[in-house]
């Protein structure tokens, strides 16, 4: 992050790091499939940074919409981390990709990093490519 001009400590790249994380560990845990891996890709634009973790298992989906109602802290037994992520992130949303993938997304807004430059770039950070085989 630091090679698009976002110091690590700053607001962006610490959002980035905790939505990653939580993203790459739902679909580690939740959203596996025997032969098949889970993809993170990350991105930046002038206007935001970008994760998304796709997995093999679609038919896993947290709520439709940001706006929905998630599960009470202190009563659910999964879907905390959505707290985090829709505390840390600007936008979010889940999306299936294809019969056999579904990604989730969470855009974190650039403003808060003041300088940071303003050109469009892209990395894209692979995991592990997801399977190409049939459901």
């Amino acid at each position: 992050m630091e090679d698009w001009g976002l110091p690590l400590n700053s607001p962006v790249p610490r959002a980035v790091v905790a939505i990653t994380a939580e993203l790459a560990a739902n679909a580690a845990i939740h959203g596996p499939t025997p032969g098949r891996d889970f993809e993170v890709r990350l991105s930046l634009t002038g206007a935001h940074a970008r994760v998304e973790v796709s997995d093999t298992l679609p038919e896993r989906l947290p709520p439709p919409s940001p706006d929905a109602p998630l599960p009470s802290p202190d009563t659910a037994t999964t879907g905390g981390g959505l707290f985090l992520v829709n505390a840390f992130a600007t936008r979010w949303g889940c999306e299936r990709r294809t019969a056999c993938v579904k990604t989730f997304w969470a855009e974190c807004s650039r403003r808060a990093t003041g300088k940071a430059r303003q050109d469009t770039c892209a990395i894209e950070l692979v995991v592990n490519h997801l399977s190409r085989q049939a459901c």
